[in-house]
């Protein structure tokens, strides 16, 4: 079964125009040479694609079948001639993503950097949220993707790793708890908790609770990593915070601490509504991402 692009082609301009001399002429070819290469087909396949009366052509039950995946494949071919022809005067779009604080500040840069160097084109609309919001977001389609971590609820989205995200225990360094370097959750539980006033980590760290059949005394929850930092280098409690928060808020008060448990490793994804129904330039920008995915770093690197 040979069938070429003009095959596919001719039988669809054919069935638009209700007959085989009809679409010989949207095709510009010959009515002797549309109607071989339509006959050609039905002897290749052994089967007829199309009834004939004086009213014209309607196509039959294979035919329908290869109406649709005609169409499906003329529409594919330009597509991707579209897109590169899109390369010889150089990639131009926008691209609308979000990213929590883990993502921006361990992966996200990086990608960009390399990506806007290839793509100078390209404008990218970038926002930091945190991961139960980009889910939101992506859903209700105000941003093409986000890069979160996997332990947000991720509804029907589709989804593609990138890297580790490794969550660690936060305490004042004044306190007692300072002067070690890890810590098991279950020895950190008993500590009075500064904390998130929801979100995917909340909801991560009460599941670890739950499984120890304890609960977290949260003693203040706030609205970003940034103000739970603040308040546990004031002494106010212990907290569990991503390592890349941490960093970027770069206190000498705050001591950070390595969680033993393996849960404190949480894996971050692209989110989308459908990945493969991205624009080009948002499939190349996360095939980047994926690149330049970091692998989970330990605390004293």
């Amino acid at each position: 079964m040979r069938f070429d692009l003009t095959d596919l082609r001719l039988f669809e301009a054919a069935v638009r125009a209700g007959s085989i001399s009809g679409g010989a002429e949207r095709m510009h070819m010959a009515l002797a040479s549309a109607s071989a290469r339509v006959s050609g087909m039905e002897a290749a396949l052994g089967t007829a694609l199309l009834t004939r009366s004086r009213r014209g052509v309607e196509p039959t039950a294979a035919g329908r079948a290869l109406l649709h995946h005609a169409r499906t494949i003329t529409a594919q071919v330009e597509q991707m001639r579209g897109e590169l022809l899109s390369f010889s005067s150089g990639l131009k779009g926008e691209i609308r993503m979000l990213s929590n604080t883990a993502g921006l500040v361990e992966l996200v840069p990086a990608a960009l950097r390399v990506f806007l160097a290839s793509h100078p084109g390209v404008d990218i609309d970038l926002e930091e949220r945190t991961s139960a919001e980009i889910v939101e977001a992506v859903s209700a389609g105000t941003a093409e993707f986000g890069v979160i971590a996997a332990t947000a609820d991720l509804a029907e989205l589709e989804t593609r790793a990138l890297g580790v995200d490794r969550l660690v225990a936060v305490t004042a360094s004044a306190s007692a708890l300072a002067a070690r370097s890890e810590i098991g959750f279950a020895e950190l539980i008993g500590e009075p908790f500064v904390g998130l006033a929801g979100g995917a980590l909340t909801d991560h760290l009460a599941r670890q609770a739950g499984r120890l059949g304890r609960r977290i005394a949260y003693r203040v929850r706030l609205r970003s990593f940034d103000a739970v930092a603040r308040l546990v280098e004031a002494g106010i409690g212990v907290g569990v915070l991503p390592l890349a928060a941490v960093e970027r808020y770069g206190s000498p008060h705050l001591a950070t601490l390595r969680l033993s448990d393996g849960w404190a490793d949480r894996h971050l994804v692209v989110c989308a509504k459908s990945l493969a129904g991205l624009s080009m330039h948002a499939r190349l920008l996360i095939d980047e991402l994926e690149r330049q995915g970091a692998s989970p770093r330990d605390l004293s690197g």
